[in-house]
């Protein structure tokens, strides 16, 4: 399955990690060059973490790192079919990521909220994709 993060911060590079770790072709998606460098990093440190504690094998390790695209391209997303948006907690940013994000997404695919303080409700109509919008907060 092909999923994608918008964010690298904390929450969205540790989502894209554990999507990755667990076979899936994961996009990372980020607002320059700089912030993608930042989440590649704290990824590649958080897999060598796991690979120095044994929790995973360095074949692991490269397999996930494989399966990461880290980029400012939201074309880069094309086909997937969930799409977590990480981002900061302002609902206009959110918004434009979601008009960004959505001409990139896979026939009924799910766009995901990682909000933990804005109306789902409000976001799913921001999206103009109610039906298939959701929040997931993960701690």
């Amino acid at each position: 399955m092909k999923l994608g993060v918008v964010g690298g911060g904390t929450m969205g590079n540790g989502i894209a990690h554990v999507f990755a770790q667990f076979g899936h072709e994961t996009v990372l998606v980020d607002v320059s060059d700089a912030a993608i460098d930042r989440a590649r990093g704290t990824i590649e440190k958080n897999l060598g973490r796991q690979v120095s504690k044994e929790k995973i094998t360095q074949e692991d390790m490269d397999a996930s790192l494989g399966r990461l695209t880290f980029t400012t391209d939201y074309a880069k997303l094309a086909g997937s079919e969930l799409v977590v948006e990480a981002i900061f907690e302002n609902f206009e940013a959110k918004k434009s990521v979601y008009d960004q994000v959505k001409p990139h997404l896979a026939d009924g695919a799910i766009l995901a909220s990682n909000t933990s303080s804005i109306s789902i409700t409000q976001l799913a109509t921001a999206a103009d994709m109610a039906e298939n919008f959701i929040g997931m907060h993960f701690m």
